[in-house]
């Protein structure tokens, strides 16, 4: 019986409405009844977590921001944050601007909670598309995006292929930053050298002595490949990018069809 389950949200634990649905639920919910820990893992910045929350009906703690920041919805406290400084987005913003033209940026902030008002989370560039509507949007100059240390870099190109992003700027980016994206329609995020999903997990895992191989996870992008690695049994859904199929110990079936439910009903049922 795993000790820890960690899920990626969008894709994964949430179906094609965005809902969660009564199957997978009830299977989420009688693990937390039994004492096992439940984690989201997402790409989503915290402000975005509390639809998960309501939807799940407790507070689970969530690995945000692929893994740069640990959240507590409980309580809206951010735990811990890992930044990228000023001077590494410099850099980062010259390479993406040269090595694919016309491409936009932003960047993600964040202050004490969730919903901290004094502090603009999402800040964008002038002419940034957004990749999925995004009503918290403050445009600043590009001097400004860049003055502030911020929890990941997003790198924006509409029509493109965030793959084919991702190889371009592999070369360039070296130590500044690692790459990654959760969506294939033109939009890469950077996040800080050796930050993932999976360091989120096991800044959750290590302080309540579970081991890696006591953990499960879901997930369907990319940015899960890190975790479903990382896991004693990284679980790819159905409809999963190839590579995070690649990386996963199994595959159930989409989200669509409960594919979360499916695996946590081998022990709770």
């Amino acid at each position: 019986m795993p000790a820890l389950i960690a899920t990626d949200v969008d894709g994964t634990l949430l179906d094609d409405s965005e809902e969660i649905t009564p199957r997978t639920r009830a299977a989420v919910t009688a693990a937390v009844e039994s004492g096992t820990r439940f984690v989201l893992a997402t790409g989503r910045p915290p402000r975005w977590v509390q639809p998960v929350v309501d939807a799940l009906g407790f507070a689970p703690i969530a690995v945000c921001a692929n893994g740069a920041v640990l959240y507590d919805p409980a309580t809206d406290r951010i735990v811990s944050a890992r930044t990228l400084s000023s001077e590494q987005l410099r850099r980062l913003a010259e390479i993406a601007t040269r090595v694919i033209p016309g491409a936009g940026l932003a960047v993600e902030r964040v202050g004490e909670s969730a919903h901290d008002a004094a502090t603009p989370q999402f800040v964008s560039s002038p002419g940034y598309e957004h990749a999925w509507l995004n009503p918290d949007n403050t445009e600043v100059s590009l001097e400004d995006l860049l003055s502030a240390p911020a929890i990941k870099l997003l790198i924006r190109k509409a029509g493109a292929r965030s793959g084919e992003m991702v190889d371009a700027l592999a070369g360039y980016v070296g130590d500044l930053g690692d790459l990654t994206y959760s969506t294939d329609n033109g939009l890469v995020e950077v996040v800080p050298r050796g930050i993932s999903k999976a360091t989120g997990i096991e800044e959750v895992a290590r302080p309540l002595g579970i081991r890696p191989e006591e953990v499960v996870t879901f997930g369907d992008m990319p940015n899960d490949v890190p975790m479903l690695q990382w896991a004693g049994l990284g679980v790819a859904m159905g409809n999963a990018h190839p590579e995070a199929l690649a990386a996963a110990d199994e595959v159930t079936t989409t989200n669509a069809d409960d594919g979360v439910a499916r695996v946590l009903e081998r022990w709770w049922s």
